[in-house]
């Protein structure tokens, strides 16, 4: 298996159900050229018996991008791998991190972290059905878990199978008690575990993930570590984006215009939106735009309370427009 560039790492936009879609993630890729994208998790079982181009296709400007599977049956992530491999993606993720009762439900995600032999066996079983990176993701524990004692432990145990990249959401998992949405927000992070766990595992790729809110949050916290993964920050504040080629793959700082990503945003939708009805999608993508701008309240009011019979690329189109008159009585 070729081993993942560190470098293609330094800087990733987590994987985020009911967010990081195809359309998601073709308008970050329009704010960063070099930023790994994520899928949203799919399930093995939809990945193999699903419409595949649904679930997993996507769009090669996107590039790089990830799939993100989730499951705890060796045989099937394998599967759900090779699919992965050949629909393009440049790496698989095994999500060992979500706290949902669904997940739980069907033993994967978060729960995994209690079972970390049964993780590397399905590790050992994607990575030699593919050619390109398998990675992990995964919390720090759940529960009543010692994540002193037992992350370590999870670490060393997928690592004899193989891995040697792991992303880590520095919070616990709480699976009894705590909502999925509580459980992005209410376990405190741990940032110093996270580091001593590259301290402990000099030879393995750790990425930091949970509560980044801004690149100089990340800057400050990173340590010795060799990446971060933004989630809620990248998608409510996009535009912090933009900053991310210059400040982690030494690329030129970026001269964009919000107006020039309007455009863009417009002629994409343009080209797929009578035969993709998802499209729709993008205009809850694209809320965070003009953040901390003046004016950023009239574009999320023009796109949300856009005429529903407007096509996509009308509604933000029409949105510009109003955001632009607001602008111009203002001055």
């Amino acid at each position: 298996m070729t081993l993942a560039s560190k470098d293609a790492h330094k800087f990733s936009v987590a994987p985020m159900m009911d967010w990081t879609d195809r359309h998601c993630r073709m308008f970050h890729r329009m704010l960063s050229k070099h930023a790994l994208l994520y899928t949203e998790m799919v399930v093995a079982d939809a990945v193999i018996h699903g419409d595949q181009e649904y679930l997993i296709g996507f769009d090669e400007r996107e590039q790089p991008v990830a799939l993100q599977i989730g499951g705890s049956e060796p045989v099937k992530l394998a599967e759900a791998s090779k699919i992965g491999e050949d629909f393009g993606y440049r790496e698989i993720n095994i999500n060992i991190g979500c706290p949902s009762d669904r997940v739980q439900s069907g033993r994967f995600g978060a729960c995994l972290m209690a079972e970390p032999e049964l993780v590397a066996d399905c590790y050992a079983a994607m990575a030699s059905a593919v050619d390109i990176p398998v990675t992990v993701k995964c919390r720090l524990g759940i529960d009543q878990q010692d994540a002193e004692q037992t992350l370590p432990h999870f670490i060393e145990t997928v690592k004899n199978a193989g891995c040697t990249h792991f992303i880590i959401h520095a919070r616990k998992a709480w699976l009894d008690g705590l909502s999925p949405k509580e459980n992005r927000t209410v376990p405190p992070l741990d940032y110093d575990l996270v580091r001593r766990m590259k301290a402990q595992f000099p030879d393995l790729t750790i990425i930091l993930n949970g509560g980044l809110e801004d690149l100089q949050h990340a800057r400050d916290e990173m340590g010795a570590l060799d990446g971060v993964m933004f989630g809620r920050a990248a998608y409510h504040t996009p535009w912090i984006l933009t900053e991310v080629d210059a400040a982690f793959f030494d690329g030129p700082l970026q001269n964009l215009r919000r107006r020039d990503i309007v455009t863009e945003i417009v002629a994409y939708l343009k080209s797929v939106e009578k035969k993709d009805r998802s499209a729709k999608a993008m205009i809850r993508h694209i809320m965070g735009l003009y953040h901390g701008e003046p004016g950023a309240r009239i574009w999320r009011r023009a796109l949300s309370e856009a005429d529903p019979s407007l096509a996509p690329s009308e509604k933000v189109a029409q949105a510009f427009d109003l955001y632009t008159q607001f602008l111009q009585k203002a001055a």
